[in-house]
């Protein structure tokens, strides 16, 4: 088992000035006194170390490239399963990348992190890491997740909703893929199965796209000046089931950034439900301007998915039909339908 190490508060000390921060090594000092990692029914760990360990805040898309091409590596190298410690604050969105640069994975890689540092002694970091390992060594499943507070969330699904709570992510639209307490409860009819063939990692260009919220008052001007060159792609926060304001002015501007080649998604700001642009003139104007409805997609998964695409493929039609199609999960027409949690045989 490849325990990856990217930074985050999992990892960090507290400085002298009271604040938390990345430091080289303290992980691995902090696991050698964890004697839980001794225990025969843990699988054996090989710690690496990102050269680079980082407050998640300062997460860039080149850092998920690096990310991926590790896990590349560990899983050419005989791993298993990958855990991955990441910071909470853009654990999501580097889930969402790795699941679509990750194509044709042959077992699990799961992002975990903690909300208080490892080296704390009320530190939530021991039982999420504890039951990551475990979770990650479970055969049969193939999946970029997160493991965070007893819940297994699908990556590209999950969203961060707490900067307090020890459970802070949801996955709004899917319910957990395995709820992890005295026994771990998988949801098998959700999980996605190893690949046969051999394992892909994605390159990501260097491609500009952001990210707006609908918000009461924007104007045409905000967006004209958001959306000149070099951005290439843009995430929509809209209002409710897909709907933004109808001023001309405004949709002109939508409208001449997707004559230019500008692709840009819809999502809602909504917790749960997606996009129908059908339901409300307001949405259907933004249709009408060539926005791409992205159903329940999670911003973070969009922005994703939508760097990706324009990286494998730059031609802007064929980025805007394939954005609403599912890759690796992340889109559904409506929320699934959970069935009764069970405990697998033989669970580990």
């Amino acid at each position: 088992m490849t325990l990856l190490h990217t930074g985050g508060t999992a990892g960090m000390v507290r400085s002298a000035h009271g604040t938390y921060l990345p430091q080289a090594r303290a992980l691995a000092a902090a696991l050698e006194t964890m004697h839980e990692l001794n225990d025969p029914r843990l699988p054996e760990v090989q710690l690496i170390e990102s050269q680079r360990l980082l407050d998640s805040s300062d997460v860039r898309p080149s850092d998920w490239q690096r990310y991926a091409d590790a896990i590349g590596r560990a899983f050419a190298n005989g791993a298993d399963g990958v855990v991955v410690l990441h910071g909470t604050d853009t654990m999501a969105y580097s889930a969402s990348a790795l699941a679509f640069l990750l194509d044709g994975l042959p077992g699990p890689v799961v992002l975990t992190g903690a909300q208080i540092p490892l080296s704390e002694p009320r530190s939530d970091a021991r039982e999420n890491l504890i039951a990551s390992l475990q979770l990650a060594a479970t055969p049969g499943w193939a999946e970029v997740a997160i493991h965070f507070g007893g819940t297994l969330l699908r990556g590209c699904r999950a969203t961060k909703v707490s900067t307090q709570g020890f459970g802070a992510f949801v996955s709004p639209d899917l319910p957990p893929l395995a709820d992890v307490g005295v026994h771990v409860a998988w949801r098998k009819h959700l999980l996605r199965s190893p690949a046969p063939g051999p394992l892909t990692v994605h390159r990501l260009r260097d491609v500009e796209v952001v990210a707006l919220r609908t918000f009461p008052g924007i104007g045409a001007a905000t967006l004209r000046n958001l959306l000149r060159e070099p951005v290439v792609g843009l995430v929509l926060e809209t209002y409710g089931a897909g709907n933004a304001p109808g001023d001309p002015d405004l949709l002109d501007a939508l409208r001449e950034a997707h004559d230019r080649g500008v692709v840009i998604a819809a999502v809602t700001q909504c917790l749960h439900g997606g996009v129908r642009m059908g339901d409300y003139a307001g949405g259907l104007a933004l249709a009408v301007a060539g926005v791409v409805p992205c159903g329940d997609m999670t911003a973070e998964a969009a922005l994703a998915k939508l760097s990706w695409l324009l990286s494998i493929d730059g031609d802007p039609d064929r980025v805007r039909q394939a954005l609403p199609r599912d890759a690796r999960g992340e889109i559904g027409t409506e929320m699934l339908e959970s069935e009764p949690a069970q405990p697998p045989g033989g669970d580990r």
